[in-house]
């Protein structure tokens, strides 16, 4: 009997060298996926980084691309002005032109047409006439000069408004391509914004749970009334207060991920039901409940730990409803405290 029992002892297993490798295996996994999780979370922030110091250098050429184009429609329309006053100046030297050669022609003709009768006479006559002619000569000679000199003018100014106008032309395809730029930028900004709204509003879900009184409508995260406050009040019973406290440890997470350069506010927002409050009490409308209540909200969170910056509290009253309808129900869904992640 004493050999079987020996027997016994000697065939047992002994199980924990290797339930021993299996979490040391399992830790070493672990500590793998968190070290490339932190790694991921590193590139990112540099990505981004990067994204924000072209976004910085594209809006700085755009102003100064801005304030170029300024200054060129200011030379340009100097330059428009100063062609005018030319054309009008050399219109006035053609015109003074042909007076002269009038002159000088009338003179001309006067001088072969006279007789013998009056050779004395016109001999005076013609000197003076010559004398005339030959200032006139010497006027429309110079205005042949001041023509030219000024259609040399036109010429330049005309080919310098040329200049401009494919100055401007590609400055303004430059400016459109530098916009067109800049909005993919911004497009991107706002992606990341969603992404990290997505993120929160998961957290929140996996915080608070699957409950009934607790929802997401659209990009709001949507607290019933009831959760939060007594009836026709705005101070944050117990059960609330315990909501928030998980609410504010998920928005301390989101303000150490997002990158300080990103403009992005929590907004809390406060709806009632339709029905007015009650005559004599502390509240004169639903503006002021809904607004008290958002308030309050925003000033727990800030007790809790949470940026001031990054929250914004607004009462809507009964203006925005949920669901229309008088019955309770609708009632019930329209009383509530929506919180939003947005851009500042």
């Amino acid at each position: 009997m004493a050999l079987a029992r020996m027997r016994r002892r000697d065939t047992h297993i002994d199980y924990w060298p290797g339930f021993v490798d299996a979490l040391a295996t399992l830790l070493l996994v672990i500590i793998f996926l968190l070290s490339v999780f932190m790694l991921s979370q590193y590139f990112l922030s540099k990505e981004i980084s990067g994204k924000d110091s072209a976004l910085s250098k594209l809006n700085a050429e755009i102003a100064e691309l801005t304030q170029l184009l300024s200054l060129e429609r200011s030379a340009k329309g100097d330059s428009e002005d100063q062609l005018v006053a030319l054309k009008s100046s050399l219109a006035a030297s053609e015109a003074e032109k042909g007076r002269l050669s009038g002159i000088v022609a009338a003179s001309q003709q006067g001088a072969t047409g006279t007789g013998d009768s009056q050779v004395q006479a016109l001999n005076t006559q013609l000197d003076d006439e010559k004398r005339v002619t030959q200032r006139a000569l010497a006027q429309v000679e110079l205005l042949n000069q001041q023509i030219a000199a000024l259609r040399r003018q036109i010429a330049a100014l005309e080919s310098a408004l040329g200049v401009s106008d494919n100055r401007e032309k590609e400055s303004q395809t430059k400016i459109a391509d530098l916009g067109r730029r800049l909005n993919l930028a911004l497009a991107q900004r706002v992606q990341e914004l969603q992404r990290y709204r997505s993120d929160f509003f998961g957290r929140l879900r996996e915080i608070l749970g699957n409950r009934s009184d607790i929802s997401v409508v659209g990009d709001r995260f949507v607290f019933q009334s009831e959760v939060l406050f007594p009836v026709g009040q705005e101070t944050i019973n117990d059960s609330g207060r315990r909501d928030l406290d998980k609410l504010a440890i998920a928005i301390k997470e989101l303000e150490g991920e997002i990158p300080a350069d990103v403009n992005w506010t929590l907004r809390v927002d406060g709806h009632t039901d339709a029905r007015p409050t009650s005559p004599g009490g502390r509240f004169k409308s639903n503006w002021d409940l809904s607004a008290a209540r958002a308030i309050s909200v925003v000033r727990y969170l800030i007790d809790k730990g949470v940026s001031p910056k990054h929250l914004v509290a607004a009462g809507f009253g009964e203006f925005q409803p949920l669901e229309d309808g008088n019955t309770e129900e609708a009632y019930a869904k329209n009383r509530r405290i929506e919180i939003k992640l947005t851009d500042r």
